[in-house]
């Protein structure tokens, strides 16, 4: 039986991150929203942290902020003021090759920031909460969605039915939406899997974030507040697999040969994660009606740490592009509007997810031809100001065709 139908003017599946922030773009340049999403409401108030944080590029700190979520996160979030990638095999130490970020090479300030996920989570249910024209519905997971000329309809599992001009999938690499919507995925499996976990650590970090590349995969050190570091570690499937296995004391003493003993005694804080790498692109970001964003676009290898902030570019320019066809007076939801964001985000997107499966293949090897190249490329980079200049401005998110709430 179908229940009452709903009107908005822009219905978004997935409450995750990217769901919530476009939530909060799309009211501001005043459209009516709904976030549907299939998980429960979290409690109010933060709960003990669980080891998941975010790399966020300054860039993406600018739209938080022009979105009024930042002053909720600032006090918890820690700056990353210089970034050392280097190369090597774990218990041997770091090749003399290396490159090094500073933040004060540029005049913008830190190349971004660290935000555990539970203030990053709770600022964002907060400003929804608060803002005029923004519903979200904890619980609800949509069972079928209609295209017409003039709207679209979502069915949820209880039978109650919404409409609206535009259909916007946030929900991930598995996205339903993207499915329903006949879109298909191209992609690969890495045979690697990420390791995630945060630990505390004996000496202070100095707000330097590390990749250090090893030939199962690379191993990212993040800095949080205080003395600990957020940890992404890719192992091949069998190795993560047998780690992930191991009590904690067994887990620390795998990490400990690859992380090295620079901030002195580590032990775990929070809980541990792991997830399978691979890349998933999806072969349109739009289809009538529908337009997808984040994950449900693009996933790639984390190996930059900008998966997340790559979804964030996504909300930035959709809502623009939304935006001027409203003030224009044209439909919004028209797929001659949806393909001017395609036309902006695919081609950076896939360059970007592209760039980030050659370097994982180029370094995550043992191949001693292809070590001396690397090497010799890690220190070429670094002894020429312009490129590392170029480096960093990239890491921080700031180059490119930015829409107007990163600028």
């Amino acid at each position: 039986m179908r229940l009452m139908t709903r009107t908005q003017d822009i219905l978004i599946v997935g409450g995750g991150l990217n769901g919530p922030t476009l939530a909060l773009a799309l009211a501001r340049a005043g459209l009516t929203v709904t976030v549907i999403d299939a998980q429960p409401a979290a409690p109010r108030l933060a709960e003990d942290f669980d080891g998941r944080a975010y790399a966020l590029a300054l860039a993406s700190q600018r739209l938080l902020d022009r979105l009024g979520v930042w002053a909720g996160i600032a006090d918890n979030a820690q700056p990353m003021l210089e970034i050392k990638v280097t190369d090597g095999r774990a218990g041997q130490g770091p090749s003399p090759f290396f490159m090094h970020f500073d933040h004060a090479e540029i005049e913008e300030g830190p190349m971004g920031y660290m935000v555990e996920d539970r203030f990053l989570r709770r600022a964002l249910m907060d400003a929804m909460e608060a803002a005029p024209g923004v519903t979200l519905r904890h619980g609800a997971r949509v069972a079928a969605q209609e295209v017409t000329e003039t709207g679209v309809t979502v069915t949820l599992g209880d039978g109650e039915v919404l409409s609206a001009r535009l259909l916007i999938g946030c929900d991930g690499r598995q996205s339903g939406t993207a499915a329903r919507a006949g879109i298909r995925r191209t992609g690969w499996d890495y045979g690697q899997t990420a390791l995630v976990c945060a630990i505390a650590h004996e000496k202070p970090h100095g707000g330097v974030a590390h990749q250090f590349f090893m030939p199962p995969g690379p191993l990212a050190i993040l800095p949080l507040p205080g003395n600990r570091s957020s940890i992404v570690w890719s192992e091949t499937h069998a190795n993560a697999s047998a780690i992930m296995g191991l009590e904690e004391a067994g887990y620390l003493a795998a990490l400990r040969p690859r992380f090295g003993d620079f901030l002195g005694g580590i032990s775990l804080a929070g809980t541990r994660f792991t997830y399978p790498l691979g890349l998933s692109l999806a072969q349109s970001f739009v289809a009538p009606r529908t337009a997808l964003v984040g994950d449900a676009a693009h996933g790639m290898h984390p190996i930059a740490g900008q998966g997340l902030n790559a979804g964030l570019r996504d909300v930035a320019a959709l809502a623009q592009v939304l935006e001027e066809a409203r003030q224009r007076g044209e439909d919004i939801g028209s797929i001659l509007v949806l393909e001017r964001y395609q036309q902006w985000r695919r081609f950076d997107t896939a360059t970007l997810a592209l760039a980030t499966d050659t370097f994982n293949r180029l370094f995550s090897n043992d191949n001693p031809l292809l070590r001396m190249a690397r090497d010799i490329g890690l220190g070429a980079v670094n002894a020429l100001p312009g490129l590392r200049r170029g480096f960093i401005r990239e890491a921080a998110g700031l180059t490119g065709d930015l829409p107007a709430l990163m600028r």
